[in-house]
């Protein structure tokens, strides 16, 4: 049996994982999928890949190109999320900022550099004509260190999924003061160039079940039970979330939208210059 070694978020996103290693889809394909859960999201995956410890990574859009266009030795091997990412931009709950204009100059929690918060962060400011410097970044590492860091006045604003931080909203542990919605889908698997050197084949057959898991759970009758089930979630928030994503169940990968994801983390300076979007993936994936 083969072993691979998988990360992603511990968001909703990612349930036709837990479903598919729950009900031995891998298994039936003689693969030991390890999954583990990264709380500090793409920066954390981004550097465990570099260090051997991770085969495969569910990756944001921007982290993915960003980290293979700075040296990741990895592919991007299927887009996983073909919808945008919300994000909610968060305060402390007693901050007296109201909007995300109000916030040039403030300091900006984020996981890591080069995860999503730090990179959705400089977009936004790109688009609105402002800079972050970066001495206005704040390490948190994950939501269990944005809160006490956002309410403890070290940091000021943090951009992160919105209907993740949505339960800490209603408990009013923070505040959320606007959404950014991400201008590409939102989420992509790569593999190390190492694993698809050796193992390309037991990567296609991952790839097979999770886009039939996908497939099977947005049309599934319980798909909202099984939300509720498995996140704290309202069943409307639960309704309206699913409701708003959609998983890629094919290997087609949109050119136009990986040069528009160089073309933002130019202008935000994450990397030097653009490269060719199939260099970006793996030779199986159909760029369109």
């Amino acid at each position: 049996m083969q072993t691979i070694r998988i990360g992603g978020v511990p968001e909703h996103f990612n349930l036709p994982w837990t479903l598919a290693i729950d009900y031995g889809l891998f298994e039936r394909k003689q693969i030991d999928l390890q999954w583990t859960y990264y709380a500090a999201g793409t920066g954390a995956m981004v550097a465990d890949l570099k260090a051997g410890k991770l085969d495969m990574a569910v990756l944001l859009t921007e982290g993915a190109v960003s980290a293979i266009i700075n040296g990741l030795q990895a592919r991007i091997v299927k887009q996983y999320i073909s919808s945008p990412l919300i994000w909610g931009i968060h305060t402390g709950k007693d901050s007296t900022l109201g909007s995300i204009g109000d916030c040039d100059g403030k300091r900006y929690a984020i996981s890591r550099f080069g995860s999503g918060s730090h990179l959705m962060a400089m977009v936004d400011a790109e688009i609105r004509g402002k800079k972050i410097e970066s001495e206005k970044f704040v390490l948190v590492e994950n939501m269990a260190g944005a809160l006490p860091s956002l309410n403890g006045n070290n940091s000021d604003v943090f951009f992160w999924e919105k209907y993740t931080t949505k339960p800490l909203v209603d408990q009013a542990q923070l505040k959320r003061i606007g959404e950014f919605v991400t201008p590409w889908s939102c989420f992509q698997i790569v593999a190390t160039d190492a694993l698809l050197k050796e193992q390309s084949s037991k990567v296609l057959e991952v790839l097979q079940v999770i886009n039939f898991a996908s497939k099977q759970f947005m049309k599934a009758d319980n798909s909202i039970d099984m939300l509720l089930e498995h996140f704290d979630m309202l069943p409307e928030d639960a309704l309206s979330w699913f409701y708003s994503t959609e998983w890629n169940t094919d290997f087609q990968v949109s050119e136009k939208m990986l040069e528009n994801v160089m073309h933002s983390l130019c202008k935000t300076g994450s990397i030097q210059s653009p490269v060719e979007a199939k260099s970006l993936c793996a030779g199986f994936v159909e760029l369109m």
